[in-house]
């Protein structure tokens, strides 16, 4: 893999070229590129939802300040919940990985089998139902009450209420992240259309509605993937 990794547009990301070279050609430097890969998309999917949470403990904070009380920048708050993310990352590289190692990925990064597709449609059509899923997104819809009831001083106090924040977040959303390896990991229209669904269901009314009708069109989805086979 060392001197491959350069070209332009998509056919020339690191990804791309990793995926192109076969089995044999992946190693350390090339799951690192993957991790990073992964890190910048989890990064760049989730900090619009989870602005909302980071913006209200910097005002709370302010208020905290004006009153005479030592307040934390939210960098820590937005550390700790990166942090999360960043650990996320890592498992999905490694998934990637095994996936290609078996041979389930295409060179667009995207299943090669119609029964896997079909099973990860259906699994996270199924998750979004669940009680977990729901609970998870019930905490991350009410940004304002983890706050108040679960604040805590200092710079590790707001770095633990970061990764906390984040772990709920993990628990609501991980599935969604999944149907990248259905579309596409590099597939830009798939990362967008999942943002802005992580969004929907965070901070719209409907939220909840939404997520479960997802849910439901998905497993439609995963039956047509396998009924299509």
């Amino acid at each position: 893999m060392p001197g491959s990794m350069g070209g332009t547009g998509m056919s020339g990301m690191p990804g791309m070229k990793m995926a192109a070279s076969g089995v044999a050609a992946w190693g350390p430097s090339d799951g690192f590129v993957l991790f990073a890969m992964w890190v910048v998309m989890m990064v760049a999917m989730m900090l619009p939802s989870a602005a909302p949470v980071i913006l209200l403990f910097s005002r709370i904070g302010a208020t905290r300040a004006s009153s005479g009380r030592v307040s934390t920048p939210m960098s820590f708050f937005a550390a700790g919940y990166l942090a999360v993310w960043i650990a996320f990352s890592a498992v999905a590289a490694l998934l990637q990985f095994g996936l290609h190692y078996l041979t389930l990925l295409s060179l667009e990064m995207r299943s090669a089998n119609s029964i896997l597709s079909g099973a990860i449609l259906i699994a996270t059509g199924v998750y979004q139902w669940l009680p977990v899923k729901q609970s998870c997104l019930s905490h991350c819809r009410s940004p304002l009450g983890f706050l108040t009831t679960s604040w805590k001083e200092g710079k590790r106090g707001a770095i633990r209420m970061g990764v906390t924040h984040g772990a709920f977040c993990v628990g609501c959303c991980w599935m969604l992240m999944l149907l990248l390896f259905v579309g596409g990991v590099m597939n830009l229209l798939l990362v967008a259309a999942i943002s802005a669904m992580v969004l929907l269901e965070k901070v719209f009314p409907a939220g909840l509605v939404i997520a479960r009708v997802s849910g439901a069109l998905l497993v439609i989805a995963g039956a047509a993937v396998w009924l299509g086979h």
